[in-house]
């Protein structure tokens, strides 16, 4: 199996939706490749014990990609090994009616991971520079003071917007949030044929919804908007990363070793010792166990 290089994944500097891959070949067959993701989950699932236990840093891991790129599926099988208390996993939908009353960034505020913690964010705030953008009259559903019309969502509104998000970002990096931004590169075709087995199989027909083909149509505008937003946010604290999503099994695993290849490098993550005087005492806490 080829070794997975954090490199070829990570964007740091302006692309073309259309030079990313959507495919890559491991040189692994299906098992192979699940047997590598079950390694790569279980020294994850240690580190992140770790990380709990050292209560300094939280890991925000968010997931983006059209339908049917395999976010739910990603989510169950790379956080497998994850003890159940450092892990929260969050799917945003259509804003409610009290989320429209607050800042469109007001809602994923309110899940970010706490320290030692991770949060799986399925969907994220890009969702408002994504859906907002191809359908940009759903803006005005937020009921903001300078915009009253599709016409004040201009060039300038996404750029200001884009701002605000990086600066989101800078300010949880700074204050011990480490970020990865997971692109779920998915191809059209591949789409269309996933679309069809939910239609084909009757266990996955309740995954399949009308809005589903409504969206494909637009499918050349949410990859400009996309390719946009990733050339503007994708910044050393808080990267993107291409996943090339055409086959699931894959693009699980180069996730977990994205996750895990990068939180090893810091050092400064380990177990917190006890204190001096705990440590001198522990034979008498053996001692008075013993006997009882």
């Amino acid at each position: 199996m080829k070794s997975i290089d954090i490199a070829n994944h990570k964007i740091t500097q302006k692309v073309q939706i259309t030079d990313l891959p959507s495919k890559v070949d491991l040189d692994a067959d299906k098992k192979e490749t699940e047997k590598a993701l079950r390694k790569v989950r279980r020294k994850l699932g240690e580190l992140q014990d770790t990380m709990y236990a050292h209560g300094k840093y939280s890991v925000l891991v968010c997931l983006q990609g059209m339908d049917t790129a395999g976010k739910d599926s990603l989510i169950r099988e790379v956080f497998k090994d994850f003890n159940a208390r450092g892990v929260e996993v969050m799917s945003f939908k259509v804003p409610t009616d009290l989320e429209l009353k607050h800042d469109y960034l007001w809602r994923h505020y309110l899940h970010l991971p706490a320290r030692g913690k991770f949060g799986v964010h399925n969907r994220t705030h890009y969702e408002n520079v994504l859906v907002t953008r191809v359908h940009p009259e759903y803006i005005l559903n937020e009921k903001l003071p300078f915009v009253n019309s599709v016409e004040d969502v201009d060039d300038a509104f996404w750029h200001q917007r884009f701002e605000q998000i990086k600066n989101f970002e800078n300010h949880l990096a700074e204050n011990g949030t480490i970020i990865f931004k997971f692109f779920l590169n998915l191809s059209k075709e591949e789409q269309k044929n996933r679309l069809i087995r939910r239609l084909d199989l009757k266990r996955k027909n309740w995954k399949f919804s009308a809005g589903d083909l409504k969206e494909r149509k637009l499918w050349d505008n949410y990859m400009t908007c996309y390719e946009d937003a990733i050339n503007r946010t994708s910044t050393n604290k808080a990267p993107w990363y291409n996943i090339p999503a055409d086959d699931k099994p894959t693009a699980r695993l180069i996730v977990a070793s994205i996750l895990y290849d990068t939180l090893k490098e810091y050092t400064d993550i380990e177990e917190p010792e006890l204190d001096e005087k705990t440590k001198a005492n522990l034979h008498l806490y053996r001692e008075q166990l013993n006997n009882e």
